[in-house]
């Protein structure tokens, strides 16, 4: 190639460079953003045992004993909240789920607690609301399991 040719192929990469320019993309730097960390309601120590245990009969489908004092519906909202968080270990899922719906815990030991005389701010222990639980399906006239 000839120093001419050299020459006049520099400037037809200069203009086709200059021509480029306008259709040059420019990627902008990346915005990234995350989520702040969900702060969590401070629970009384009687209800997230509660939603312990509750939890644990819906995992064994063994929740027809409560079901006997849900006047209200409130399982529903409750059972349908662990449904879709399923995948959450359980002392996350405990968390999560009385965040979204203490009201309808609330509700239900309310009405256990007309009904059946139990202290729901008494029962610390998953083992006490496993002796109620026995206790009330020995009170039925026909167990239900």
């Amino acid at each position: 190639m000839t120093e001419e040719e050299k020459n006049a192929q520099a400037q037809a990469d200069k203009e086709n460079e200059e021509e480029n320019d306008d259709f040059k993309v420019v990627m902008p730097e990346a915005n990234k953003t995350t989520m702040p960390q969900e702060e969590f309601k401070e629970q009384p120590d009687y209800l997230k045992v509660f939603a312990n245990f509750y939890i644990a009969e819906f995992d064994e489908d063994d929740l027809e004993i409560i079901n006997l004092y849900d006047e209200n519906h409130n399982m529903v909202d409750i059972n349908r909240y662990i449904l879709n968080n399923v995948h959450f270990p359980r002392k996350k899922l405990v968390d999560h789920v009385l965040q979204y719906h203490d009201y309808n815990f609330k509700n239900l030991l309310k009405v256990m607690e007309e009904k059946t005389g139990v202290k729901p701010e008494e029962m610390l222990t998953y083992e006490a609301w496993e002796k109620w639980d026995e206790d009330q399906r020995a009170k039925l006239h026909s167990s239900l399991s």
